[in-house]
């Protein structure tokens, strides 16, 4: 399985924000819609950054709660790992593990259509694990 059929079964909805918002409404955004990041997107939609749970707590530990006043432009990750619809299971497993991080944004000609977290790969991968196994049950059994 790809990333298109991963958001086929998880929708496409994707929660972002502008780099201009304070990190208080971002945190709100998080909170209340009870996801672990928002995609930042620029003018023209493009990712411009990604900004997680940890990096507003990271932001509060080092500079106390006043930070959540800033703009979230001042902590978000910049340079944003992203796959496409094309990029495998396995190939979204090792850029996750290498980067440790935990949610890709899905670009297609540099448009932002989906986000895939680690929870939505690993739910995958059992699955398709799972698959195989009963094909292999199945076929032991009437071989």
């Amino acid at each position: 399985m790809n990333v298109a059929g991963m958001l086929k079964a998880k929708g496409r909805a994707v929660t972002t924000a502008r780099p201009d918002e304070k990190i208080q409404d971002v945190a709100l955004k998080l909170a209340s819609k009870k996801i672990g990041a928002v995609v930042i997107v620029g003018d023209a939609g493009a990712v411009a950054g990604i900004v997680s749970e940890r990096d507003i707590i990271r932001a509060v530990a080092e500079q106390g709660a006043l930070v959540l006043t800033q703009t979230v432009g001042s902590i978000m990750t910049k340079s944003v790992i992203t796959c496409t619809e094309a990029t495998s299971i396995e190939e979204m497993m090792a850029v996750m593990t290498q980067g440790r991080f935990r949610h890709v944004p899905v670009v297609d000609h540099g448009a932002l259509v989906g986000i895939i977290s680690i929870g939505d790969v690993v739910k995958h991968h059992i699955a398709e694990v799972q698959m195989e196994v009963t094909a292999m049950r199945d076929y032991l059994a009437t071989g």
